[in-house]
């Protein structure tokens, strides 16, 4: 076996057996030039899942600004403090995903009714009023869901 193929084995065991040692290892080697010993294919497994996660992320947090507003806006006589303070701290969330990742606000947009169908889902399901209360077009433009200072009416 040569060293290279040695090391390509040495590091797919270490990520299966030891994740953190076989980050900081692959950080070092990636560090050093040492290209030949990275252990590529779980490397590029992890940088795509990264991505995913931060869709994920966005995904779950424009779910649930959204489901807060449709709260907001067909349940007022329950308002609550609580809801204020999600509905401010999921716009904080996506607002740091676009300010990190800039690329995300289009995916945003490609998502936006997707997840609006969600959150009148689980609107429906938290107030206990029907489905069809909530309209099946978005109330609210994207650019809303995002103003710190938007509240429905």
């Amino acid at each position: 076996m040569t060293a290279p193929q040695l090391a390509l084995t040495t590091n797919t065991n270490l990520y299966d057996q030891d994740f953190y040692l076989w980050i900081e290892t692959t950080a070092k080697q990636l560090k050093a030039g040492n290209f030949a010993e990275i252990d590529l294919e779980n490397l590029i497994e992890e940088i795509e899942s990264m991505g995913r996660s931060e869709k994920h992320a966005l995904e779950s947090n424009l779910v649930i600004l959204l489901m807060h507003l449709l709260k907001y806006k067909y349940q007022p006589e329950k308002l609550t403090n609580s809801w204020k303070s999600t509905i401010r701290e999921h716009r904080r969330r996506l607002t740091r995903s676009f300010k990190d990742s800039p690329s995300l606000k289009a995916y945003f947009q490609e998502v936006f009714m997707e997840c609006y169908q969600d959150a009148r889902k689980l609107a429906s399901d938290e107030t206990g009023l029907e489905l069809d209360i909530f309209p099946v077009e978005s109330p609210f433009n994207t650019d809303e869901c995002l103003n710190q200072d938007f509240l429905p009416d």
